[in-house]
């Protein structure tokens, strides 16, 4: 699956270097992992559908209640039809350059904060329905005071959103400007039980497939993909020894999409099927 850089693709005048863009996105079938480059910090608000975005380190849901901003860097986005045969979001770009001066103007001090997570769900009210519904990329086009415009939206959604929730997102937005980089073997971690493929691991470590592969082994001493498959197998035999779990209940949480899949390598590993093991108790 090729690579979007967004906003790139939406940008028509590409001379024009943009700090602030606003973009409407509409489609018509759903889209699952595809590969985002995000090269500048975003709102999705999110209208029609459902959408989820893999990280690093975690993973988000949110539906036409919520909102998200979102850290700039290399995500997999989900975007689901919901019960009409549309998705539609407006899509809300930042630069780092735009949101420094806001912190600049607004807030104490502009340090960079340790990130936590490079995601910010917001809880749409009517304030923040009734600021979507304002936004439109043909306004800001076509506005002989378009560029002004803009910044007055920009930090309008800003200040309200630092007034709804306080330090939470100020610390929040002072991580957008961290240059901290989260560690190889944190995105591991943080993906052994996930069903994400190892292209896709790769992905979030910013890593083609076969240079992922090399590092993984200088890392761990041992081929991802074995690595990966010897701890999933050891926490199934974890839980089905100590809960009244069965195979059926766990598969899933420990990163297979198939229970069949699942039950062939774990008797293939551990001699006996995941029913017997359990039985055994």
């Amino acid at each position: 699956m090729p690579i979007e850089n967004i906003p790139e693709i939406y940008i028509q005048n590409k001379k024009t270097p943009q700090d602030i863009f606003v973009y409407d996105f509409r489609m018509t079938s759903d889209v699952v992992k595809s590969k985002v480059n995000l090269s500048m910090n975003m709102f999705s608000f999110l209208q029609v559908g459902k959408k989820q975005v893999h990280f690093a380190g975690t993973s988000v849901a949110v539906n036409k209640a919520q909102s998200l901003l979102l850290k700039k860097g290399n995500w997999l986005w989900t975007e689901l039809l919901d019960t009409e045969a549309i998705y539609y979001c407006k899509l809300f770009f930042f630069s780092e350059k735009k949101l420094t001066d806001f912190l600049s103007k607004y807030t104490n001090n502009v340090k960079p904060y340790q990130e936590e997570v490079p995601y910010f769900v917001i809880e749409n009210d009517d304030y923040i329905a009734t600021f979507i519904n304002s936004l439109s990329s043909g306004t800001f086009t076509s506005h002989r005071y378009s560029d002004a415009l803009l910044v007055l939206k920009f930090e309008e959604i800003m200040l309200y959103l630092l007034n709804k929730y306080g330090n939470k997102f100020e610390y929040y937005l002072h991580s957008l400007i961290s240059k901290e980089i989260s560690p190889f073997k944190n995105v591991i971690d943080s993906n052994v039980y996930s069903n994400l493929k190892l292209e896709e691991i790769a992905f979030l470590c910013n890593m083609s497939l076969s240079t992922f592969k090399r590092h993984f082994i200088n890392e761990y001493n041992e081929p991802p993909g074995k690595w990966l498959q010897d701890r999933r197998l050891q926490k199934a035999k974890e839980l089905l020894q100590s809960s009244e779990l069965k195979a059926s209940d766990i598969y899933l949480e420990i990163g297979y999409n198939n229970l069949s899949n699942f039950s062939i390598a774990f008797k293939n590993k551990f001699g006996i099927s995941p029913t017997d093991i359990s039985n055994l108790k």
